[in-house]
C-alpha cells in the first residue's frame, strides 16, 4: 500500500493526528483536561499504542471515548483485570480503550486504542489533578511534558523497562494546541513560559482571572512550562471541599475533605544565622545522556559542563567546619574522597582539580548503586547530611530509588535536580518529597546554578524539628489526616495537608489547624482559622487530590510481601472509588453499542514522542525507538533500539555511528541522516561519547566563573595576576591603587566584592553565598583600612558601590 500523509520513520501510518489540552488553573491546583483525535486512513483495522509522560504526582480522574456520536465513559478496574477485559474485546471484534501506568514510574502511561476500523475516527479524553510547586522566585510551576527520553533499565532490575518509540522532535508527526485559564482569590502579575505565548488577556479588572494560549508552531523540542505569578502569594489558605453526594457517607469520596496550604514564616534573626555545620553529598550524573545541550539555544553548553559550573559555585560557598563528598555516577560509580572529609583549602582545592575534568563518559543512568553506597556510610556527629542529586532523571527504576530515599529519611535532606528536558518528574520530584529536601528543575533557557544555590540556602537553614499538627474543630465533628506526617518545613515553601472531616457541623463554624515546631531551639508556631463552609463549583478537585496522596502513601510503605498485598487490596478499592489511577489499576472502555464485529487482523501501530533533546550525538544516532509497556518485551534492555548499526552491551542498547550513514537517505525524506556522521560516536542512554578530536573549542570562561574560581575556601582572594586579569585591569594597576595601610588580601577581597556588586547584581542569587563568607573573613580581619579600600576600589573599577552594600 503506498502510504501519505503523516508517517512514523518507519513509514507507517501516525493515527494520532491532534492533541488538544486546556488547562485550569484555581490559584495553586491545576485541572488538565488532553483530547487525542485518532484517525485510521489505512484500509485495514489498527491498534495505536502510545506511550507518553504526566507530571509525577498527578492524579488521572477521566478517560472517555468518543466514537461518532457516542461517548463511553470508562471504569477503573484492577490493572490485570482490565487487560484481560481489554485482550477479550479485541479477540471478539470490539472496540476497547486502556489507559494504565507504567509499574516501573508513575509519570509513564500508556494508552491503547484498539480496534479503530478504517476510515473511522476516535476521541479520546484524558483529564488530571494536579498541585503546582512553588518556585523560588515564588512563582507556580506547570509543566506539562511533551518529550518522552528513553529510561535507562539497571542490569537486574525486574520488569522489562519503559519502551518508548521516540523520534527527533521535528518529525513529530501530530499537532499540540494548548490554552490555560487561571482564576486566584489574588491579582495575576504575569505568566511567563519557556514557549512562544500569545499575550495574556485579563477577563475582569481586578486582574484575578486570566487567559493565555500556546503561540501557534509548537515544535515539540521542549516540556511547555508555564510560571504564574500572584501578587501576595504567599498567604495561607485553606479549601473545604464537600463529599460526593452518591458516595457513601463515612467514606473518603461521602465526607467533605479540607485542603490546607502552609507558608511558615520563620523570624528573620534566626534566618540571619546560616548553619556553619552540615556533611554535603554531591551525587552527579555523568551518564551519556548528560552530554545533551542544557537547553534549545544555539549555543553549546552541555549538562555536564553546567553541572561542573554548578559544582564550582557550591564549593565555594560551603561554610569552613562542614564535611563534604563528591559522587559521579553512570553505569558505575566514582566518588572523590574514600569517605566525607573536612572542607578546607587544600580538599577543596583536591575535589575542583577532579570535577574539571568530569565527563559524561559513564554509560547508563545506575543511580541507586551509588545511593547504597552513600547510605552505608556512617553519619558524622553534629553533622547534619544534605545530599544534592543532579540528573536527567531516565532510569527506569524509579520506585526503587525513591523508596531507597525513603527508608534512609531520616538520616539526612534530599534536594533533587532535574536537568533537561524529559527529566522524569516522579523521579526528582519523588526523592525530594522523601528526602525531606526540595525540587528543581533546569529546562528551556533556565541556569543551573540560582536554582541550586537556591537550595544550598534551603540546606543551611536551621533544622526544622519537633513537627506536631493539631486540629480545633466544633463539637461533633472529627478529622482524620490523609498526608504523611510533615517532617521538614522551609521559609517560603508551602507545606500542604489533606484531611478528611467526619460528623455534622453548621456552615457557619469555622475550624482551627496549628502547626508547631522547634526551630534553632526556639519553639515556634503557625496557626489558621478557617470556615467549614464547602467551596462552590470546585467539582471534586480537592478529594482526588486527597486520594492519590493516600494512594502514593499506601504504595510506597508497604515493606513485606504481606504488607504488600493488603497495601494493594486497599490501593484498588481507593482507586476504583475515588475514579482515581494508580499503580494496580487501570481505566478500561469497551463498545458494546457497536453492533458491527470489527473483522481481519489488527496492524500495530506506535505513536512517536519527541525525545533525546538536542545531543552532542549527531543525527544518525537518533533512531526510531520500539514501544511496548512491560506487556511485551523485547530483548533491547528497554530501547528497542534495532537499527543495523545497534548492538547490546550489559544491558545498554548502543547506536554506532558508521561510516555508511553519512551516505544514507533511509529516513523517509526528513534529511535525517544527511551529513550525520563526520563525527563518529558512541551514543547511548541518550548521549554520546565523542571522538576528543571532534569536540569543538570550549567558549571562553564566564568571567563571574573566572573571578568564582580564584576564591580561598576561608572566603578570601589573593592579589595576584590571575584576579587582576578577571576584574578587567592589569596586575600593576591593582598594585598601585591599594592603599597603604590594606593588606593584599583585604584589598583583593574587597575588590572582588566591589566587582560582584557592580556589574552582577543579575546574578546575585549565584554568588550571595560566596560573599558573605568573604564578608565574614574580613569581618574577622579587624582590618583598620576598609572604608579607604571601599573607596579606592569604587574609582579603580568604575563603580559606586557603598560600603553599607557590601555588608562591611
Amino acid at each position: 500500500m503506498d502510504c501519505c500523509g503523516l508517517l512514523t520513520l518507519q513509514k507507517e501510518p501516525v493515527p494520532l493526528k491532534s492533541i488538544e489540552v486546556e488547562l485550569e488553573v484555581r490559584d495553586h491546583v491545576a485541572t488538565v483536561v488532553s483530547t487525542l483525535n485518532y484517525e485510521n486512513k489505512e484500509d485495514k483495522p489498527l491498534e495505536a499504542v502510545f506511550v507518553f509522560p504526566l507530571p509525577g504526582d498527578a492524579a488521572v480522574c477521566h478517560f472517555s471515548a468518543q466514537i461518532g456520536q457516542t461517548q463511553i465513559v470508562a471504569e477503573v478496574k484492577e490493572k490485570q483485570k482490565a487487560r484481560e477485559e481489554y485482550d477479550d474485546a479485541l479477540s471478539s471484534g470490539q472496540q476497547a480503550f486502556l489507559l494504565e501506568e507504567s509499574d516501573e514510574s508513575p509519570d509513564i502511561f500508556s494508552l491503547r486504542v484498539g480496534s479503530l476500523p478504517p476510515g473511522e475516527s476516535a476521541s479520546i479524553r484524558l483529564e488530571y489533578v494536579i498541585e503546582l510547586a512553588v518556585q523560588a522566585d515564588d512563582g507556580l510551576r506547570f509543566c506539562l511534558p511533551a518529550v518522552l527520553n528513553p529510561r535507562y533499565q539497571p542490569q537486574g532490575s525486574e520488569g522489562a523497562g519503559v519502551q518508548v518509540t521516540s523520534v527527533p522532535a521535528s518529525l513529530v508527526p501530530y499537532s499540540l494546541s494548548f490554552s490555560a485559564r487561571v482564576s486566584s482569590p489574588r491579582p495575576i502579575s504575569k505568566v511567563e513560559s519557556n514557549c512562544s505565548l500569545d499575550p495574556l488577556q485579563y477577563l475582569n479588572t481586578d486582574q484575578t482571572q486570566a487567559t493565555v494560549k500556546l503561540a501557534a508552531g509548537h515544535k515539540f523540542d521542549r516540556d511547555v512550562e508555564l510560571l504564574i505569578y500572584y501578587k501576595d502569594a504567599h498567604q495561607p489558605t485553606a479549601v473545604v471541599e464537600a463529599g460526593q453526594a452518591s458516595a457513601e457517607p463515612g467514606s473518603l469520596m461521602g465526607d467533605p475533605v479540607v485542603m490546607v496550604s502552609l507558608y511558615p514564616e520563620f523570624p528573620q534573626s534566626v534566618m540571619s544565622s546560616k548553619a556553619s555545620c552540615g556533611e554535603f553529598v554531591f551525587l552527579v550524573d555523568r551518564s551519556g545522556s548528560m552530554d545533551c545541550a542544557t537547553n534549545n539555544s544555539e549555543q553549546q553548553e552541555t549538562r555536564i559542563s553546567s553541572a561542573r559550573d554548578t559544582l564550582l559555585l557550591l564549593l565555594k560557598s560551603l561554610p569552613m567546619g562542614c564535611y563534604f563528598n563528591i559522587y559521579s555516577f553512570g553505569s558505575s560509580y566514582e566518588h572523590i574522597f574514600s569517605k566525607s572529609v573536612e572542607y578546607g583549602e587544600k580538599t577543596m582545592e583536591e575535589a575542583l582539580k577532579k570535577v574539571e575534568k568530569m565527563e559524561a563518559d559513564l554509560g547508563g543512568t545506575e543511580i541507586l548503586e551509588p545511593l547504597k553506597h552513600i547510605y552505608s556510610q556512617p553519619c558524622i556527629q553534629n553533622q547534619p547530611r544534605q545530599l544534592f542529586v543532579f540528573t536527567d532523571g531516565e532510569v527506569g527504576n524509579t520506585k526503587e530509588v525513591i523508596d531507597l530515599v525513603k527508608k534512609n529519611s531520616g538520616s539526612h535532606r534530599c534536594f533533587s535536580f532535574g536537568i533537561g528536558e524529559g527529566a522524569s518528574s516522579a523521579l526528582i520530584n519523588g526523592m525530594a518529597k522523601e528526602g525531606g529536601g526540595h525540587a528543581q528543575f533546569i529546562t528551556g533557557t533556565d541556569r543551573m546554578q540560582p536554582k541550586v544555590m537556591q537550595s544550598l540556602r534551603f540546606s543551611l537553614q536551621p533544622a526544622v524539628e519537633d513537627v506536631s499538627v493539631t486540629w480545633d474543630l466544633p463539637k461533633g465533628s472529627t478529622v482524620t489526616v490523609l498526608s504523611p506526617p510533615i517532617t521538614t518545613i522551609f521559609q517560603g515553601k508551602r507545606s500542604l495537608i489533606y484531611a478528611q472531616l467526619t460528623g455534622q457541623s453548621s456552615e457557619a463554624a469555622e475550624g482551627c489547624v496549628t502547626v508547631k515546631y522547634s526551630l534553632a531551639g526556639h519553639p515556634s508556631e503557625n496557626q489558621l482559622h478557617f470556615s467549614l463552609r464547602p467551596a462552590e463549583n470546585s467539582g471534586l478537585i480537592v478529594h482526588r487530590l486527597a486520594a492519590r496522596t493516600l494512594i502514593c502513601l499506601l504504595e510506597m510503605e508497604a515493606e513485606n510481601n504481606e504488607e504488600k498485598r493488603r497495601s494493594k487490596k486497599k490501593v484498588v478499592q481507593l482507586s476504583v472509588q475515588s475514579g482515581v489511577s494508580s499503580s494496580f489499576t487501570a481505566f478500561i472502555v469497551v463498545n458494546t453499542d457497536n453492533n458491527k464485529e470489527i473483522q481481519g487482523p489488527l496492524l500495530h501501530r506506535d505513536i512517536p514522542m519527541a525525545g533525546l533533546m538536542k545531543c552532542a550525538a549527531t543525527p544518525c544516532c537518533l533512531a526510531a525507538y520500539s514501544s511496548s509497556f512491560s506487556r511485551d518485551s523485547d530483548d533491547d534492555g528497554g530501547f528497542g533500539l534495532f537499527d543495523d548499526a545497534c548492538f547490546d552491551r550489559a544491558g545498554v542498547r548502543y547506536c554506532y555511528a558508521t561510516d555508511d550513514c553519512e551516505e544514507s537517505d533511509d529516513d523517509g525524506g526528513f534529511g535525517l541522516f544527511d551529513d550525520a556522521c563526520s563525527d563518529r560516536g558512541l551514543c547511548f542512554g541518550g548521549g554520546l561519547v565523542r571522538n576528543k578530536a571532534a569536540v569543538p573549542e570550549q567558549p571562553p570562561r564566564d568571567p563571574l566563573l573566572q573571578l568564582v574560581s580564584l576564591q580561598k575556601a576561608s572566603g578570601c582572594w589573593l592579589l595576584d595576576p590571575a584576579l587582576a586579569a578577571a576584574l578587567g585591569k592589569t596586575n600593576e594597576e591593582v598594585e598601585k591603587s591599594k592603599p597603604e595601610k590594606a593588606s593584599s588580601e583585604v584589598w583583593a577581597t574587597i575588590l572582588a566584592l566591589i566587582w560582584l556588586h557592580g556589574f552582577k547584581m543579575d546574578a546575585k542569587d549565584e554568588w550571595e553565598l560566596l560573599a558573605a563568607k568573604a564578608v565574614s573573613w574580613l569581618s574577622a580581619q579587624k582590618a583598620p583600612s576598609v572604608t579607604e579600600c571601599v573607596e579606592a576600589g569604587n574609582i579603580l573599577l568604575g563603580c559606586s558601590v557603598q560600603k553599607t552594600a557590601l555588608d562591611l
